[in-house]
């Protein structure tokens, strides 16, 4: 073995002292370390009068001294505590910016999400590019993803790469990921840590590290793992875990998880909103959730969630047969049908009484019942694709049938009791908001409310980033209230209906949801759910400019609407400006979706693959294929200082500086007077 060992890339660190002392300390003790060597002060040089001044009192300028050495050292703990603050924002205002992922519309596809988000959306590639040497060939960054995927080393006759090589490599890449030295002992196991740690500082370590087999094999297992641990900081979810897929409760557990939970940041959809209403106690929207469920065959799910349904199967199957139903209902199973069209003339019933109780909601187009009531009375069904309706009183179509009313009091007092429910919205309630601020990105699920003319749209006497908060202040109430226990105040529930499929809603945008269109009107031009005025303003450049300074961003990135890029439409404006992550996730859209990134050198948006693509990449034990679309890239790696962040941490800074400043001539006075 060589004395001075070797160290990556062949140089000596300039201050192996230094070096030494950074790898073994807490990052807290380096900054503590470095703060006190820069500013120089310390115990050891506070004053000690051993003799008495001129014509005084020895006893009682001893007293005097010990008064001031008690004095200065309160202060000296003071300036290093200050010190040490104010050096961990400094770094963390120079760290880069964490890579983020965003995602939209996941639809209840649990399996689907877990398979792409363990292969990090295709993340690894385009982390090793940014941390490699521009030299490095698209194989050969190839090479080394496939050796990090498998976490062992593999051997390439086309490229040539020995395992010190392949240490290396993976060590800047690592390096290039990590913010502290913390990290290293969390993604470590204690045997690697100082090896590992030694090789990030650039120190020498022994040979047998390079030379012998099984020790290389092992740490390029370990720092492969590391790296996949680490290469992805924050996950933006842009809302609508529910609906459609049978397994929104799997995507919660994932996101909730110790795993995760802390690098979330979720936004609230409108189906989310919808499962959150029902579970508050909202009856219309307690049949309407339950309806889209049928409407899927989602029966495990209900299973899964301990929803006992068979009041309402026993219903649905005597009072609408499947062999009566001739509209557009889309479940597959005889009960699924019966239970769909069930609750469909239930939730109706429902929803009307809502809007009459609402005017303000604008929503009397969705009234439909005493249209159909007359139709039905007069024989004039023409428009209809079917008449079979036994629960609809003609004379007052809004109310319930004696067995409708028991259905609707038995589901919805499971809705408020379901533990197993209570447990999954609880996330959504406490950890979910209507908007959210990152990297001077704001992130909505769908939109904020617009006009015609391109301002922002008034609700509720608000608009705008007053809106959004009024309406997360509201839910955030409703759900203290339903993780509590309490009854709930009925404005507040039928703002939750609003919320879902209102005009004006954040979360929903369109002028009406055609639910009772779709089912049984044969004009399919009254089907259309006309988006409202969203699309067009965030094209235009003065909308942008006014939603940017509404909320303090540079950039507007939200879901709701699948994009098919198929079509050659894009996700992002050509400036950037805005981003339309929702690439239709789900099996019931494209079954592709998209996920955006943003590292500290580019941001770019994944069109993710289906599953087809994925089992046969699988196969093939490759990667799955991915299209890119690059929407920007820095000269210089982006830091905390250029966000918001930044801003709020150069204010604290500042501040903490002056603090020291002021301590430090308050010192240099104690000093020299020696009082």
């Amino acid at each position: 073995m060589k004395a001075e060992g070797r160290t990556p890339g062949g140089h000596h660190d300039e201050s192996p002292a230094f070096a030494t002392a950074i790898a073994s300390k807490s990052w807290a003790a380096q900054l503590k370390c470095l703060g006190k060597s820069k500013i120089g002060w310390s115990h050891e040089f506070i004053p000690y009068h051993k003799h008495s001044r001129a014509g005084g009192n020895i006893l009682s300028d001893r007293h005097t001294a010990v008064a001031v050495s008690e004095k200065q050292n309160v202060q000296v703990a003071d300036l290093d505590q200050l010190i040490q603050r104010f050096l961990i924002l400094e770094s963390a205002m120079n760290a880069n910016i964490p890579t983020t992922l965003w995602i939209s519309d996941l639809h209840g596809e649990g399996d689907r999400f877990k398979s792409i988000l363990r292969g990090r959306f295709g993340m690894l590639y385009q982390t090793c590019r940014e941390a490699l040497p521009n030299t490095f060939s698209a194989e050969k960054i190839q090479y080394l993803v496939r050796i990090i995927r498998r976490k062992e080393y593999l051997t390439d006759d086309q490229i040539k790469m020995d395992m010190q090589d392949i240490i290396f490599c993976l060590c800047g890449i690592l390096k290039y990921k990590l913010t502290n030295f913390d990290q290293v002992e969390k993604l470590l196991r204690p045997e690697f840590r100082d090896i590992v740690s030694r090789l990030l500082a650039g120190l020498p370590v022994p040979d047998p590290i390079f030379e012998e087999e099984l020790i290389a094999k092992r740490l390029i297992a370990h720092l492969a793992d590391a790296i996949k641990k680490v290469l992805l900081d924050r996950i933006q979810v842009l809302g609508d875990v529910f609906d459609r897929g049978q397994q929104p409760d799997k995507i919660i557990r994932i996101l909730s998880s110790s795993s995760y939970r802390k690098m979330v940041d979720y936004v609230w959809g409108n189906h989310d909103i919808l499962w959150m209403g029902a579970a508050s106690g909202n009856r219309s929207l307690v049949a309407e959730s339950l309806r889209i469920t049928c409407r899927y065959d989602h029966f495990a799910m209900m299973e899964r969630l301990r929803f006992d349904t068979r009041r309402l199967a026993q219903f649905a199957a005597a009072t609408y047969p499947d062999n009566k139903i001739t509209g557009n209902v889309k479940a597959q199973t005889p009960l699924g049908r019966a239970m769909e069209k069930a609750l469909a003339v239930i939730q109706f019933k429902l929803e009307e009484r809502t809007i009459l109780e609402n005017p303000e909601y604008e929503m009397q187009d969705r009234l439909w019942l005493n249209r159909l009531a007359e139709m039905l009375k007069t024989g004039d069904t023409q428009g209809l694709n079917d008449t079979f309706f036994p629960t609809i009183n003609l004379d007052d179509p809004m109310l319930l049938s004696e067995d409708e009313q028991e259905i609707i009091d038995d589901l919805t007092r499971q809705f408020l009791t379901n533990n197993h429910l209570r447990r999954l919205l609880a996330y959504l309630f406490t950890d979910g908001h209507a908007y959210h601020v990152h990297n001077n990105t704001l992130n909505i699920h769908a939109l904020v409310p617009s006009t015609v003319g391109g301002d922002f749209d008034e609700f509720m006497g608000r608009h705008g980033k007053k809106l959004l908060d009024f309406i997360e202040d509201s839910i955030r109430r409703v759900g203290v209230n339903y993780l509590a226990g309490r009854e709930q105040r009925q404005r507040d529930q039928d703002l939750f209906f609003y919320l879902w499929c209102g005009p004006k809603s954040p979360f929903f945008g369109k002028q009406a949801m055609r639910t009772f269109e779709r089912y049984f009107l044969t004009d399919k031009a009254m089907h259309e759910e006309r988006s409202l005025y969203w699309r067009e303003n965030i094209a235009s450049a003065a909308f942008k400019q006014k939603m940017l300074k509404e909320f303090g961003v540079r950039r507007v990135v939200y879901g709701h609407t699948p994009v098919n890029y198929k079509k050659g439409l894009k996700m992002a404006s050509d400036d950037g400006v805005a981003i339309n992550i929702d690439g239709g996730f789900a099996a019931a859209y494209y079954h592709r979706g998209h996920a955006l990134v943003h590292t500290p050198r580019q941001m770019y948006g994944i069109i993710l693959p289906t599953p087809d693509e994925i089992k046969e990449a699988a196969r093939r034990l490759e990667s799955a294929p991915l299209d890119i679309e690059l929407i920007e890239e820095f000269r210089q790696p982006m830091q905390v200082k250029d966000t918001q962040v930044g801003q709020d941490l150069k204010k604290k800074r500042d501040a903490l500086g002056k603090k020291i400043r002021a301590l430090g001539q308050a010192g240099a006075s104690v000093d020299k007077s020696g009082n």
